[in-house]
């Protein structure tokens, strides 16, 4: 049975989702992993070519969680229905994709236009298979999440509220 998600649906679950990435990611250190703080690393990365900071923290989280609703975008107009498996294989394999792309295109590209670099799989930082470990940690929660909350979703539409 092919299924449809309305637009608030997948921004909501797209937010969900990406609430939990970055808490995966703060709570992930608790066992020796490193922080990866997208938020901060893009204001840093906003701010790389100014003389002053214009942006802070505000800003570099807006981004983060537009490009969480963006990856959830991409799921439902590109991907469900596509990958085989229920809706926690289903985020699996997501979550394992948007890691490799993070670590491979993502991460680099973000790192040169901040003035530094990371390297592909993050070969170029100090302890690159913690950071590898800790970007699968994060995407996995978020891919599992965002496939969960849309899982349910049309049940919680489906109820009326009395």
């Amino acid at each position: 049975m092919e299924r449809t998600y309305s637009f608030t649906e997948t921004v909501i679950c797209g937010l969900i989702a990406t609430f939990m990435m970055s808490m995966l990611s703060f709570l992930s250190s608790g066992i020796g992993l490193p922080v990866i703080d997208v938020g901060y690393m893009l204001k840093e990365i906003f701010n790389h070519i100014h003389e002053q900071d214009p942006y802070n923290i505000l800003w570099g989280n807006v981004a983060y969680y537009i490009g969480g609703i963006l990856l959830a975008l991409i799921w439902v107009a590109f991907l469900d229905n596509k990958l085989p498996g229920n809706w926690l294989v289903q985020g699996i394999i997501y979550g394992v994709v948007i890691s490799i792309v993070a670590a491979v295109i993502v991460s680099p590209a973000i790192s040169m236009a901040g003035g530094e670099s990371f390297g592909i799989f993050y070969v170029d930082t100090w302890f690159p298979v913690l950071n590898i470990l800790a970007g699968l940690i994060m995407h996995l929660g978020y891919g599992i999440t965002l496939l969960l909350c849309l899982e349910y979703s049309d049940r919680f539409n489906s109820q009326e509220l009395r």
